[in-house]
């Protein structure tokens, strides 16, 4: 009689034992899915005055820090804080011009300066024979 008791309890353990195992291995699968979540960056309210410049030509086909390839013909800059995919209005304080440029590089690294521009976004606001001007920039 104590026998067919175990027999009945060592059933009922297995099955919970089994499913708890189920349980924890589904959850594993689902956590290492691979299915990133997308969110859109915070909305900042951001207004800085300072010295743009634009991006030498060596650094044409090389990974940005946001893991993407630069390219000098995109709309594209390099801020030192704001979040990548951060849209910013850069402004020429000299002549009234502006252009818009998605964040994806960390930079500039010079003194003074508080964006680098491609070449193409640059050449929008001044002429790059100049290499810097003043702007302003907000963040959209």
């Amino acid at each position: 009689m104590i026998n067919i008791h175990l027999k009945a309890y060592w059933y009922y353990f297995r099955l919970i034992f089994i499913f708890v195992i189920c349980i924890a291995i589904l959850s594993f699968v689902n956590g290492c899915s691979g299915l990133k979540q997308t969110t859109k960056p915070e909305i900042i309210e951001h207004r800085e005055v300072g010295i743009a410049s634009y991006y030498a030509k060596k650094f044409q086909h090389r990974k940005t820090a946001s893991g993407e390839i630069f390219d000098n013909n995109l709309m594209t800059a390099a801020h030192k804080t704001l979040p990548f995919g951060t849209n910013v209005v850069v402004t020429n304080l000299h002549n009234g011009k502006s252009v818009k440029v998605t964040i994806n590089d960390r930079g500039p690294f010079k003194r003074n300066r508080i964006i680098d521009l491609t070449r193409a976004a640059f050449s929008k606001i001044e002429k790059i024979g100049k290499g810097l001007t003043k702007v302003e920039i907000i963040v959209e």
